[in-house]
């Protein structure tokens, strides 16, 4: 039973350390290449730059914590959505601190919604990013309880063409690469576990097909400027398969926001996503 009393109690500061190793690590991880120097190498004229989207990376414990604070099992949860709002530049090393809490619990029937949010500083405690995710916790629903609001539809226009497209192949390797960020569920590398899972193979971490959607924004909305991306989300509806190429697509519905299409050759893999920035 999921323990509802800890719902709004806050954990933390964590505290993660990290350099320019773990940075270039991560964009690896979601598709970057040796020629994106500025993105792999630390030399760099101007400075490695940090993709927006590494903030999912420093979460991963404080997640874990509430899950076990609120009694969630980890083998329970589907990740079902992920926002990041960002409050500047990322730095290519030092600490991050993070406090984190469960700010919601809903009862969908057969299972929970648990909201999670977390909040960010940099050593002197200048706020850098806060995210919010939403995680199904399948079989923990049932007991009566307020099934939560329903979600803000954001939906692609369907009467003019996207005003910008990117598509980037993953790699075969793209998983085996992506789980040394932190992330080492073994359903995104051992085949067993994927077949156990109901998938016939591995699959790709969503948080790195997240990654992948957030360098084609940067390059396409943001003018490859990491530091004008504002806030990212989106909802997991499908998984990808390493080896699969990622096509993301942008429609401008206001100033700075845009809705995004996102797709792999089976079909539609992320929904509801949305990206703001600054238009400079």
């Amino acid at each position: 039973m999921i323990h509802l009393d800890a719902v709004g109690e806050a954990l933390g500061p964590f505290v993660h350390r990290y350099s320019w190793r773990d940075v270039v690590l991560y964009h690896l991880g979601i598709g970057a290449r040796a020629s994106d120097l500025e993105y792999v190498y630390e030399g760099v004229a101007g400075g490695l730059r940090v993709c927006p989207s590494f903030a999912v990376v420093p979460i991963l414990a404080p997640y874990m914590a509430v899950l076990r604070r609120i009694r969630v099992p980890v083998a329970s949860i589907l990740h079902g959505e992920q926002t990041i709002r960002l409050h500047g530049p990322l730095p290519p090393e030092g600490e991050f601190h993070t406090t984190a809490r469960a700010s919601a619990v809903y009862d969908k029937g057969k299972a929970a919604l648990l909201i999670a949010e977390s909040r960010t500083t940099d050593a002197s405690g200048a706020l850098l990013f806060e995210t919010r995710a939403a995680v199904l916790c399948r079989g923990m629903g049932g007991w009566g309880g307020d099934p939560g609001p329903r979600p803000e539809p954001r939906t692609v226009p369907g009467d003019r063409p996207p005003d910008f497209e990117a598509s980037e192949a993953t790699a075969e390797n793209q998983a085996a690469l992506y789980r040394l960020c932190g992330d080492t569920n073994p359903l995104h590398i051992d085949p067993a576990a994927a077949r156990a899972a109901g998938f016939p193979r591995p699959i790709l971490h969503g948080l790195c097909t997240f990654g992948f959607v957030c360098r084609a924004v940067v390059s396409r909305a943001c003018g490859g400027d990491p530091a004008r991306l504002r806030e990212m989300g989106v909802r997991f509806v499908a998984p990808v398969f390493p080896g699969q190429t990622i096509t993301t697509r942008g429609w401008r519905v206001g100033p700075g926001t845009y809705h995004l299409g996102v797709s792999t050759e089976s079909g539609e893999v992320l929904s509801n996503a949305y990206a703001r920035v600054d238009e400079g």
